[in-house]
């Protein structure tokens, strides 16, 4: 028999380990020098040892297989089924399109797509009973496997209002829920954007679901959750493994038994306009993340998606960059590199026991909807993103080309199709809404303020 060759060595615990990096630091002390806390207020050490937590035995959640998605904003119905047939030619292996109307023909918008090992996602920011029975019956006749995103509690969150009010809102959500096919969606990239903290993401999406089926009659179907993947890439990885655990815990509660389906997008609260191609870099990482947190749908933000409408390049670029993960880099043959990492188990671990404490604070103080309505949710998120904005500021997080060796020379105030800024729209809203910022406006207008 052969003799393992590491049965040679004596096995070496975590206070041996702890005692020579003690030595090797020459006296400072061990938890200011090499112990730092997250923005959630995990406290990170510099290594994990099997013995110092109960953790033995890595979750089973491969991450593979995910599919390629991409964004398709349908403005001209010829031009949209066009871009759609072209991407999926080109490597893309779902679509989510978002129709803004009614008078979009989904007949058309769907001639002559593909229908195996597709699937196609219809966002819709408005609640049409008709419509979102047009598109099912139009898929179950034609073969299509389609899923039809609508969310009013992300409407409130977003916009401020209702699409008309609680009570209609969820009459005919529970309408369309009847229709058999996957209509129920909680959009949670909002909370993330505006600078929600991680435990707080998983606290309101699990709150956001949870809404859902109390106010939801029987939902049959699989629930979609959206998300935005930032950049502390071991946390977010643990994030996504985190949602996934608490969904299904919640979900046994109301013998639900279909588990989730988790389509993820790199988040733009990272992302800045003067050494944009940094962006490409920000997200491959935040795209594998993604992937080894276990997503199912990655829909990568192209790099120049701040300034310019959507364009070709810059969608074959998003798209190429999840090809070289899947194709190149093999991440769907390979089993999760992540498992079996006690770093990722442990912070896996304190995301989900603090997100279920702060959920659990939630429903006893009237639920997500109270909590909206009365404004407690945007003070807490706001207080979060004022944190993490002063840490940029300060420098403790940096963002490269931008707050941390900035190119001078770069110039963008000719180059901007789009407002990357928050806009402003005073207008009469049943509650404050959620607003969404990066991280680098404000220093990105005072740069842009001072170009020639």
């Amino acid at each position: 028999m052969e003799k393992n060759l590491f049965d040679s060595f004596e096995k070496v615990g975590s206070k041996q380990w702890k005692q020579k990096i003690q030595y090797e630091l020459k006296g400072a002390d061990y938890n200011d020098t090499l112990v730092w806390e997250s923005l959630e207020g995990i406290k990170v050490k510099p290594f994990y040892h099997y013995d110092e937590f109960e953790i033995k035995v890595p979750s089973a959640t491969p991450a593979t297989p995910f599919s390629i998605l991409q964004n398709i904003f349908v403005h001209d119905v010829a031009k949209s089924n066009k871009r759609a047939l072209e991407t999926l030619n080109r490597g893309a292996e779902s679509i989510r399109f978002t129709i803004e109307n009614e008078s979009v023909s989904v007949e058309e918008l769907m001639q002559n797509l593909p229908k195996d090992n597709t699937t196609y996602f219809f966002y819709l920011p408005f609640l049409s009973i008709d419509f979102a029975k047009t598109i099912n019956d139009f898929s179950a006749k034609n073969g299509y496997k389609s899923i039809v995103l609508i969310d009013p509690i992300h409407q409130l969150g977003k916009d401020g209002n209702w699409f008309e009010n609680l009570d209609k809102d969820f009459e005919k959500l529970n309408q369309t829920a009847k229709l058999g096919k996957s209509i129920i969606s909680v959009n949670s990239s909002l909370y993330q954007n505006a600078g929600a903290n991680m435990v707080q993401q998983l606290a309101y999406t699990l709150a956001h679901v949870n809404e859902y089926f109390n106010r939801v009659e029987n939902i049959s179907q699989q629930i979609t959750i959206e998300v935005s993947v930032g950049s502390n890439y071991f946390f977010e990885i643990a994030k996504l493994r985190a949602l996934r655990i608490l969904f299904n815990t919640l979900a046994k509660e109301y013998n639900h038994k279909l588990d989730c389906i988790i389509v993820a997008t790199p988040t733009k609260r990272n992302k800045t306009l003067y050494d944009y191609n940094v962006n490409m870099l920000r997200t491959t990482t935040e795209c594998m993340s993604a992937i080894l947190g276990g997503a199912d749908y990655i829909a990568n933000l192209p790099y120049d998606a701040l300034y310019h409408k959507d364009n070709e390049f810059g969608d074959r670029i998003a798209r190429n960059q999840l090809l070289v993960l899947k194709h190149e880099s093999y991440f769907d043959l390979v089993n999760n590199a992540a498992d079996g990492s006690y770093y990722i188990e442990e912070i896996t671990n304190q995301l989900a026991e603090k997100a279920l404490l702060l959920f659990k604070d939630i429903e006893a103080n009237g639920g997500l909807i109270t909590q909206l309505i009365e404004g407690t949710i945007q003070r807490k998120i706001s207080e979060s993103a004022a944190k993490e904005q002063e840490w940029f500021d300060s420098g403790k997080e940096v963002l490269l080309g931008t707050n941390k060796y900035p190119n001078k020379n770069d110039k963008m105030k000719h180059d901007l199709e789009l407002y990357p800024f928050v806009k402003q729209n005073p207008r009469k809203t049943l509650i404050v809404p959620i607003i969404e910022k990066r991280l680098a406006e404000k220093l990105e207008q005072e740069r842009l303020a001072q170009e020639e």
